[in-house]
């Protein structure tokens, strides 16, 4: 019954009455998940927010974060947690005795939160430094923006402090240089492995103690080999920390380290060029996303033996259309709208979909702001690959996409369901068709037009079916019936559909 209940409270067509009573049902072991659907609802009263708030701690969370409580609603002596989601939203800016008050909280992970909250009191953010939890200081270091603290805390014994300021992007660009050669910085005593393990020590992935939190293969020798090695990756994907700092580590025995280098979109023309020549195919697959890498590195990736690699460079932004034309034919990448082409000008446009290369026809049709002259001509391309490309894209008749199944079949059919302008009686159509289409189903099921003889038709298909038992066209004695399905996710969905009678929503919100 529980999911039954989570249904009727995200229905936006629940009676506020009956609002009301799932509100007085959430007080149970399965409170959660109701409160947390209730308190999302778009017509929430403030009466309705309030008693909601008075019954469940995780529906008070929720309300907070949904900016449906306000300061004068929260005691934070009493809820704390809901203080704190306040807090985290700087709802509870006004009133900085909150944030003494869980600065004081005997629970670390409270105070973990609070380090991550925003405009907090300085007389907070100097207890939170020294408190003897060494994650609530991590927390701090990772979220504070004030630069004299991180910079004084990346001077911190404890490495694990160390690793997260090297993360935070309000990090100085000299102390994050700092931070990865360790110049200038006294050495770390500490870190999390040292603290809980006699050393040397290298933590087994398949550690099966249920008290342990270490990180596989977290290891230390004295020298907090893996928390170091953490902190310079951190430092490196940080976009603060200054490229001359970083490009040395394109050579750097790490497989890791030299994998964020290639995400850095600074980098110098030298280091893509030896990250193009790495040895491991996921490095240079980012490379070859990132926008840093010139025309003549791009050309050497496209020629490149893994075709993860080739599929990656054809989403660079600026890939040449030739060049990402013979990657579409080679590496699969033509699913989707591309960077490139959704940049593509108008001359650029027409050139593809022009082109004698079926696959620059693909490329191009994926675009749905095609001018009807062009889109016209593609859906009646003869090969199936660009017209199902360009099957969903708007304008297109119901002859057209009549037309399109006619010549293409199975091939475009789920396609031409996705369609905004498909009409109700193509949709039925399609879900007759021979033989069937299960992806067509499930797309037919989420289409807004589906009537309801199309519904019953995606009630077949195991995968649809949840789908479909939430459209509001179902027939409401159809959407009654699903409530006793055997799957509680059609369940769910048919409690949540609109359509169904307000009659049978009473009944299930009365029978608990």
């Amino acid at each position: 019954m529980h999911h039954i209940l989570c249904g009727l409270a995200a229905n936006p067509a629940l009676p506020s009455e009956l609002v009301d009573r799932l509100i007085s049902q959430a007080d149970d072991d399965l409170a959660e998940d109701l409160a947390d659907d209730l308190a999302c609802r778009a017509d929430l009263s403030r009466a309705q927010a309030l008693a909601l708030a008075g019954r469940v701690e995780e529906g008070a969370v929720r309300l907070a974060y949904e900016g449906r409580l306000t300061a004068a609603d929260v005691d934070p002596a009493v809820r704390p947690d809901v203080a704190l989601a306040l807090l985290d939203q700087a709802a509870g800016a006004s009133h900085p005795e909150w944030a003494r008050l869980i600065a004081a909280d005997p629970d670390h992970e409270r105070r973990e939160k609070l380090a991550a909250c925003p405009g907090l009191p300085p007389d907070v953010v100097d207890t939170l430094a020294a408190d003897p939890d060494v994650r609530v200081v991590a927390e701090l270091a990772l979220w504070t923006t004030a630069q004299d603290l991180v910079a004084r805390l990346a001077a911190h014994p404890h490495a694990e402090v160390r690793r997260a300021v090297a993360a935070n992007e309000a990090t100085p660009p000299a102390v994050l240089a700092a931070l990865l050669t360790g110049d200038g910085l006294p050495a770390a005593r500490q870190c999390l492995v040292c603290d809980r393990e006699e050393i040397p020590f290298v933590h087994d992935p398949e550690c099966s103690r249920p008290d342990c939190d270490l990180l596989a293969g977290a290891s230390c020798d004295g020298s907090h080999e893996s928390t170091v090695h953490n902190l310079r990756e951190a430092a490196i994907r940080n976009p603060a920390t200054p490229v001359e700092a970083v490009v040395a580590f394109a050579d750097h025995p790490s497989m890791l380290l030299r994998w964020a280098l290639a995400t850095r979109e600074d980098l110098p023309r030298q280091a893509c060029a030896r990250l193009a020549a790495d040895a491991v195919p996921g490095i240079r697959a980012d490379l070859a996303e990132n926008p840093a890498l010139d025309e003549t590195l791009i050309r050497v990736l496209a020629d490149d033996p893994d075709p993860a690699v080739r599929r990656a460079l054809a989403h660079h932004p600026r890939v040449p259309l030739d060049v990402l034309v013979r990657l579409a034919a080679t590496a699969k990448v033509a699913a989707t709208l591309l960077p490139r082409v959704a940049a593509a000008s108008p001359a650029e446009v027409e050139d593809l979909a022009s082109s004698p290369n079926p696959a620059a026809r693909v490329l191009v049709a994926h675009r749905r702001d095609l001018p009807p002259e062009t889109r016209d001509r593609l859906a009646e391309d003869p090969d199936a690959k660009v017209v199902k490309a360009l099957a969903p894209h708007p304008g297109l008749t119901e002859a057209q996409l009549r037309a399109i199944v006619e010549r293409h079949g199975v091939r475009v059919l789920a396609k031409v369901a996705t369609n905004p302008d498909a009409t109700p009686a193509l949709l039925d159509e399609l879900t007759r068709r021979e033989p069937p289409v299960q992806k067509a189903f499930r797309e037919i099921a989420r289409h807004r037009a589906a009537p309801a003889s199309a519904l019953l038709a995606c009630l077949t298909d195991r995968q649809a079916r949840p789908l479909a038992a939430g459209h509001p066209s179902l027939p409401p004695t159809v959407i009654a019936e699903l409530l006793t399905d055997e799957n509680w996710q059609v369940a769910e969905a048919a409690a949540a559909n609109p359509s169904l009678p307000v009659a049978v929503m009473s009944d299930l919100a009365w029978r608990q």
